[in-house]
């Protein structure tokens, strides 16, 4: 089944895609030039997710974080290859690689509990 629903969201590349992270990292990041969450380093990975999964993904993992911001990307001038894998009943866009700055569209404030 997620074969399926990876293919419908292979669509989804023409759309944007969002990354939560905190605001000091992303400071960080355009100073470098590239972000890379702690998960490249250990997984390989950057999670990303669509628009729709991100009240999920910080009600997950996030709780009670303050200083998120959402990085609001254009998958079409992405650096890094992205991949659409499972995950917890659900199929998520992964960077394998680091983000290029350039991709971001837009920076915008996030909390968790709104």
């Amino acid at each position: 089944a997620w074969r399926m629903a990876l293919t419908e969201n292979e669509r989804v590349m023409d759309g944007r895609l969002v990354h939560l992270c905190l605001r000091r990292d992303w400071e960080q990041a355009m100073q470098a030039g590239v972000y890379r969450a702690a998960s490249l380093d250990e997984l390989g990975v950057i999670h990303l997710s669509r628009q729709e999964q991100i009240q999920g993904v910080a009600k997950r993992y996030y709780a009670g974080v303050q200083g998120l911001v959402l990085l609001w990307i254009d998958p079409r001038k992405l650096s890094a290859e992205i991949r659409w894998e499972p995950s917890d009943g659900q199929v998520f866009p992964h960077l394998y690689g680091a983000l290029n700055v350039d991709a971001v569209q837009s920076v915008q404030d996030f909390s968790p509990e709104a």
